[in-house]
């Protein structure tokens, strides 16, 4: 029987007073609504009529991108409706009462869905081992499901720079593969368009901004208690690069998007069958790999 993990209570809401410097801020706020544009319209994220389901946590990456979404939406060239989506749960101690306050008081409209992922996280998932993986296909099941039922034709998520850099290391190490979290992708089910308007968007500035705008931030302390979680190394590890190489991380979300498959070594991605070759047609790959296998009499081969 798997024991039940120990949970902290959550924390009140952390408020803080919005910064002083309303220079700063202003500057800041431009930069990211010109980040979220750029990236919206490199990647098509956002088309006339669109009905976006904003997922918001509480936490300090869903506040900033639902915040500059409301005001890209006052002057962009196409009409696209908003609504602020969260999944609750049932965590303990979360205090229901703060996103539905926070968005009626910006006039924002809110769907909450109600869902205990936590206690079946807890359940199945033994003490001591990291609930991310399970939890996040939990959450994801119910949104798309919420998604489907209420007509949004986009979920909007609040994944940023940082954290595709980091899915690219973490699926590089333990996956070995070479893929992070794109800004656009369709749903495996072919039925929902993700969208990631953060996607140019680094941390530090959404850190920067969350605490200018003195967002009710939820802490989450299921997850965040977790000191073994991989992408927390990942994550320090990348903070060690940046601090002693300021500009790496971006360096790396740039390659993201500069990607030469002739340079890698994708035989399903590039064709290198055809390169140099001659009128008569190559072996099979299986006959070099039996040849591999068998080096026969007389190779000279032990």
């Amino acid at each position: 029987m798997h024991r039940m993990p120990a949970v902290l209570p959550l924390p009140d809401p952390v408020h803080r007073a919005p910064r002083a410097d309303a220079a700063a801020h202003d500057k800041l706020a431009r930069k990211l609504r010109r980040q979220v544009g750029q990236a919206v319209a490199d990647f098509g994220m956002i088309e006339d009529g669109d009905r976006i389901m904003v997922c918001l946590s509480g936490g300090k990456d869903s506040y900033t991108l639902l915040d500059v979404l409301l005001q890209l939406q006052k002057k962009a060239p196409v009409a696209f409706e908003l609504v602020a989506v969260n999944l609750d749960q049932k965590q303990p101690g979360f205090p229901e009462h703060v996103l539905p306050g926070y968005l009626a008081s910006i006039g924002v409209a809110c769907q909450i869905i109600e869902q205990d992922t936590y206690s079946v996280v807890s359940r199945v998932i033994p003490e001591g081992r990291t609930m991310c993986s399970l939890c996040s296909r939990l959450r994801r099941g119910a949104l798309y499901r919420h998604a489907a039922e209420n007509g949004f034709t986009k979920i909007a998520l609040g994944h940023h720079r940082d954290d595709s850099v980091a899915t690219f290391f973490l699926n590089l190490f333990h996956h070995a593969k070479l893929s992070a979290m794109p800004p656009k992708l369709r749903s495996d089910d072919g039925r929902h368009v993700v969208i990631r308007p953060l996607a140019y968007v680094s941390e530090s500035d959404i850190q920067a901004y969350a605490d200018a705008r003195a967002f009710p931030i939820i802490p989450c302390t299921l997850c965040g208690s977790q000191d073994t979680l991989q992408r927390r190394q990942v994550a320090q590890m990348l903070q060690q690069w940046e601090d002693q190489h300021p500009g790496r991380i971006d360096q790396i979300a740039r390659a993201l998007g500069n990607i030469h498959p002739s340079q890698l070594a994708d035989p399903a991605l590039f064709d290198f069958m055809s390169l140099g070759r001659t009128a008569m047609a190559p072996s099979p790959p299986s006959a070099w790999s039996d040849a591999a296998s068998d080096p026969g009499e007389g190779s000279g081969l032990a």
